[in-house]
């Protein structure tokens, strides 16, 4: 964990309000100098705080009108090795998202789809066949809304 001051707070509420700002913009709203906000991005970089660049997606505009939270329960974690999931479920296009959690289920999945049949679709010969699946529990995206966190 790194310390943060005010200032480094307030150009992180600052670039997850407008990911696009640049050095420039954030010294003329903060009324620092661009090299000071420069030197402090790269430690924030540098540290890990600030990675990479995010692009959001609108998955509506293509064509993606359905997204599902899926729980799964491996039913041999002997038999397959967790890596050989992970590896299966990745190479699918319709999988967004891959987490191995602790619970209830072994992963948890993002998976989207264009409608509620192209999502059966996707989950009978797709995520089904993978190896060691076991129990899959599916949960239909109604709404979201990004939170950005607490320094947002």
């Amino acid at each position: 964990m790194i310390a943060l001051d005010n200032l480094d707070r307030s150009i992180i509420t600052l670039l997850v309000k407008n990911k696009n700002s640049t050095p420039s913009d954030i010294s003329r709203s903060l009324k620092v100098s661009q090299s000071k906000i420069w030197r402090r991005v790269k430690k924030l970089t540098d540290s890990g705080v600030l990675t990479g660049k995010k692009v959001l997606v609108d998955r509506k505009k293509l064509g993606f009108g359905v997204t599902v939270f899926l729980g799964v329960k491996l039913a041999t974690k002997r038999r397959v090795s967790l890596a050989d999931f992970e590896r299966a479920a990745c190479s699918i296009p319709e999988v967004q998202l891959v987490q191995h959690v602790l619970g209830l289920y072994d992963y948890r999945l993002r998976v989207v789809a264009k409608d509620i049949s192209d999502f059966e679709r996707v989950l009978r010969r797709r995520i089904m066949t993978l190896p060691g699946v076991g129990d899959v529990e599916a949960n239909v995206l109604l709404s979201e809304e990004y939170r950005p966190g607490p320094l947002g």
